[in-house]
């Protein structure tokens, strides 16, 4: 029987949400997973890419120290329905060892056994290359899923072997991911209470406004100078994977947004950039064809 199994490597998880949400990477132990909502936005991807088979099961790979006491986000994992956990080791500098390892033989033993016909594989690591060609031999396609922005975070030739790309944003990595800590501290606070002054606070009268304006205007420019080329790719992007943007656009308009307004974006700037972008090439390309796709 087809069945579709799923491939997650939680150290890719954890550092790139945490970036994808954040800006920038926070430590592990200050980050939460809520087990359930990452299963649920795993199965709406396979939902969103159209595989209509039956999940064989999550296998969930993570580093672990010698002990013999499970830390309890992997022993929650490892009590979950239609969840495997799979640990490599953590070395004496933190390091991740042998997760790699386990993915690739794991993937290529279900697809050698017929057991699998389907593969999600959420990671950035170009060893697990191999891995994917070799099951590819055996009839199995893998659907790669990256973290915004994919380019930078995942292998390109990693992307180039998968059969598909879907990229999650910081608004579905929200959905299951949350800091320990109920404030996440602005670099600007950082900065005011070294020098002593009082950071403005959102919603505050003195606080300066959104710099929307400055990412209008690099926005517009941006759109001006795709190319037909460009133009096809986002149609088809959004055609098929319905959500977000090509990779290859989204990570220079993030990068000329970035320029324009003298910093990296904080979340809630890259969203309104990738909705005004969407509204603005709509315009550009005549809104929604007859099929209702733009």
């Amino acid at each position: 029987m087809s069945r579709v199994a799923v491939f997650v490597d939680a150290g890719y998880l954890f550092a790139q949400g945490a970036t994808a949400m954040f800006g920038e990477k926070h430590p592990r132990a200050n980050l939460t997973l809520d087990v359930e909502s990452v299963f649920r936005a795993l199965t709406d991807t396979i939902q969103r890419l159209k595989i209509e088979l039956p999940l064989l099961r999550v296998y969930w790979y993570d580093g672990a120290r010698g002990s013999a006491v499970m830390p309890p986000d992997h022993a929650e994992i490892a009590r979950a329905r239609y969840m495997k956990l799979r640990l490599g080791m953590i070395n004496g500098m933190g390091q991740q060892k042998g997760v790699d390892s386990l993915i690739v033989t794991d993937l290529i033993e279900l697809a050698r056994n017929h057991a699998i016909s389907e593969a999600l594989l959420l990671s950035g690591d170009e060893d697990l290359r191999i891995g994917v060609t070799i099951a590819q031999t055996f009839g199995v396609c893998i659907h790669l899923i990256g973290i915004a922005p994919s380019i930078g975070s995942q292998s390109p030739l990693l992307m180039q072997e998968a059969d598909t790309t879907t990229e999650w944003d910081g608004e579905i990595i929200r959905r299951f991911l949350t800091t320990r800590s109920s404030v996440i501290v602005a670099p600007t606070e950082i900065g005011a209470a070294r020098s002593g002054a009082t950071a403005p606070r959102p919603g505050d009268a003195s606080a300066a406004p959104e710099p929307r304006g400055t990412l209008n205007a690099a926005i517009k420019d941006f759109v001006a100078s795709l190319s037909p080329e460009d133009r096809a790719e986002i149609r088809h992007h959004w055609a098929t994977d319905g959500i977000g943007l090509p990779p290859r656009i989204d990570a220079p308009l993030l990068k000329r947004c970035g320029r324009a307004v003298g910093r990296r974006l904080d979340p809630s700037e890259a969203r309104y950039m990738r909705d005004h972008f969407a509204q603005l090439v709509k315009d550009a390309i005549g809104g929604r064809d007859a099929d209702g796709v733009v």
